[in-house]
């Protein structure tokens, strides 16, 4: 007989590991199918710099021992100005925060199975109905859910994945000691996760220097293939942007870097053509749920792991009914509680990383002049708070910025009133 589950998760993301912790623990029986082997776990997925907030670790009941340093306040820094937000955050260690979700999850009941790299769908009456994985091996499932992120093969394979290379951001990062972190004519980045948006060193993206602990920081550059500040006959090489920042920041001048801690990734910057399909769900970033604007990627991940299990869970309640009218339910939630207004803020991001690096000591000078809810507000995508962050001397570049990107503004605001309602 066929092996059998309520649920099989490709992939033991933060998104995947999360929605089979919920679901074992509603009582589902869940297989949690990871293409790495599970003695080295997560070495070839530990990408993340591990920046995230309190709000995501009570509200996942994350503990504090995979916290390698608590922060106090986020600080933007641009090349000749900085503004520090007192905002109390979390630098984890991400490899021991992923090995704990899959750790917690197994104790309520969760399977799962590690060296299994899941190929393809199992495809019955036009509905997928479990997963092919290590060549032959097959699972079947009520619902499958894909959360292998951009390799996504089974969104890909179902047309529920669009992602374009164009649209993509890549990210690398090192851990270094020996910074420092109170440098003259620099913001103190004790206790502090700071971004910098400078062109010089991030073309078309921000670098960072995240506090860790004593005298370590984790130290990364990302930004969007771009040809504003990359053109494709001169690529930026991230290796070498990075190099750049570190020899000619001071900050750097003693620090060294710390054997076996990098860590690359990548995320998509666009919004998801499709989210669902006849029980199927993709979460995490096999469909871009990363915060384009500052990155932020732990949380939204985590919570479309949750949507996809409470979706789940409805379909299985009373009559089961997983038809892709029901899946919409995730689509809901995904829009509501993951990423929303995801159309403001690609265009806030798509904006921001335009503007020229010399536009943003004013950037800067600007937040530190406005009020707390108006950044608040401004952050949220309200037009009228964003509004009080433009000059008249930014019509020349707002008018670039709109015929250079009229196709996904159309994209993303195809009615005269999604600017407001989304």
């Amino acid at each position: 007989m066929s092996e059998r589950y309520d649920v099989v998760i490709a992939g033991a993301g933060p998104a995947g590991a999360q929605c089979a912790r919920d679901l074992a623990e509603r009582g589902y029986e869940v297989l949690v199918l990871e293409t790495e082997p599970e003695g080295t776990f997560p070495a070839q997925s530990n990408k993340s710099t591990g920046g995230t907030f309190p709000s995501m670790m009570g509200s996942f009941g994350i503990p504090d021992d995979v916290v390698m340093h608590y922060t106090d306040s986020v600080v933007l820094e641009s090349p000749d100005e900085n503004f520090q937000l007192t905002q109390p955050g979390a630098v984890l260690e991400f490899a021991d925060f992923k090995r704990y979700l899959v750790r917690d999850g197994r104790e309520h009941g969760a399977t799962y199975r590690f060296d299994s790299r899941v190929s393809q769908p199992i495809v019955e009456n036009g509905e997928i109905a479990g997963v092919r994985y290590d060549g032959g091996e097959e699972v079947y499932a009520d619902i499958v859910i894909d959360a292998t992120g951009p390799a996504a093969p089974l969104a890909k394979a179902l047309g529920v994945s669009d992602l374009e290379r164009k649209r993509q951001a890549i990210g690398i990062e090192w851990e270094y000691e020996g910074v420092a972190l109170d440098y003259p004519g620099y913001a103190d980045l004790n206790d502090s996760m700071m971004l910098r948006l400078d062109h010089d060193f991030a073309p078309g993206g921000y670098a960072w220097i995240f506090h860790t602990g004593a005298d370590t920081a984790k130290v990364g550059l990302c930004f969007i293939q771009n040809e504003k500040y990359s053109p494709t006959d001169d690529r930026v090489r991230i290796d070498d942007a990075l190099a750049r920042w570190l020899d000619d920041d001071p900050r750097f001048a003693e620090a060294t870097r710390i054997d076996d801690s990098q860590h690359r990734g990548s995320a998509h910057i666009q919004p998801p053509k499709q989210l669902s399909t006849d029980r199927f769900m993709a979460i995490g970033d096999t469909v871009p749920s990363v915060d384009p604007l500052w990155g932020q990627g732990i949380d939204k991940c985590m919570r479309s792991g949750r949507a996809a299990a409470v979706t789940a869970d409805r379909c299985f309640t009373g009559q089961m009914d997983t038809s892709a009218d029901e899946m919409t339910i995730y689509d809901m939630l995904w829009h509501r509680n993951v990423a929303p207004k995801a159309a403001m803020r690609l265009l806030m991001t798509h904006l921001i990383y335009y503007a020229p690096t010399e536009r943003y000591n004013r950037f800067i000078r600007d937040l530190r002049r406005l009020s707390g809810d108006t950044l608040s507000s401004a952050n949220a995508g309200n037009p009228l708070a964003l509004a009080k962050l433009f000059h008249v001397g930014d019509i020349p570049l707002l008018r670039d910025f709109v015929a250079e990107h009229r196709e996904l503004i159309g994209q993303l605001l195809p009615g005269p009133r999604s600017l407001l309602s989304d």
